[in-house]
């Protein structure tokens, strides 16, 4: 969606900041043999508390309030019994309904002790949405965020999953502009206009380019089972620079 007024944007500040602290919460509490539905339980009740609906359960009808995976899946993770372990990689993605207006935002977790190169790939996650978040402006293409994401994964030796995009958000959870590519996609022709809500969410991986979906009809994989972690952040583009509504 594209914002028309203050009103607007206020209501967006308010689910963003619910999905966010909702996000870090988890994140905090996130420890060796806790179950990913203990988890999603404590996601649950943090939104409730807010008046926010879980936006996958009321849009799609997902079996949780929050989609957890635990590596190797990177995505849409369905909460269940499994026990966390030292050294999972898990990603935690939160987003809300309130008031007619929706948030979004993710982020991945290494449960100490974690290898090395874990800890790389997490810290690179991070830097790889930034680098797309500081290519948003008011006028430019939408293909400037793939390209400096991109530009950051190659020159930090990683791949992008390319079947997996940012989009659109707002009045829904997936909004319009749908499937904004995370990696440079030079047909893209579609500019950013002012006031635009979309997110920002690159899954960052040690080798794999795609992920299949698993026999649940949810949970996303690496068909080699590649570690691969994914942050986002909803934003508007403002002629100030991007507004991260999604902070906590």
């Amino acid at each position: 969606m594209t914002i028309e007024n203050e009103d607007q944007l206020d209501k967006l500040r308010t689910v963003g900041r619910v999905v966010a602290r909702t996000l870090a919460a988890m994140g905090e509490a996130l420890e060796p043999g806790m179950t990913t539905k203990e988890l999603d339980d404590l996601g649950r009740a943090l939104l409730e508390k807010e008046g926010a609906r879980s936006a996958p359960e009321l849009t799609y009808g997902f079996p949780g309030a929050t989609c957890i995976s635990v590596g190797p899946d990177c995505a849409h993770g369905v909460p269940d019994g499994k026990a966390v372990k030292a050294g999972d990689l898990i990603n935690i993605d939160v987003s809300a309904e309130l008031d007619g207006y929706f948030g979004d935002t993710g982020a991945s977790f290494a449960v100490p002790p974690a290898r090395p190169r874990i800890e790389r790939l997490c810290r690179d996650g991070r830097r790889a949405m930034w680098a797309g978040i500081r290519a948003v402006k008011p006028g430019g293409r939408l293909n400037e965020v793939g390209r400096s994401v991109e530009g950051f994964a190659r020159r930090n030796g990683y791949s992008l999953v390319r079947n997996l995009a940012s989009h659109g958000v707002g009045r829904s959870l997936h909004d319009e502009p749908s499937e904004i590519p995370t990696w440079y996609e030079p047909r893209d022709r579609r500019t950013i206009g002012e006031g635009l809500v979309f997110t920002i969410e690159p899954f960052l991986s040690l080798g794999a380019d795609w992920v299949e979906e698993q026999h649940d009809g949810w949970s996303l994989r690496p068909p080699r089972h590649q570690p691969t972690v994914q942050y986002e952040h909803t934003l508007v583009a403002t002629r100030r620079g991007p507004l991260i509504l999604t902070l906590a």
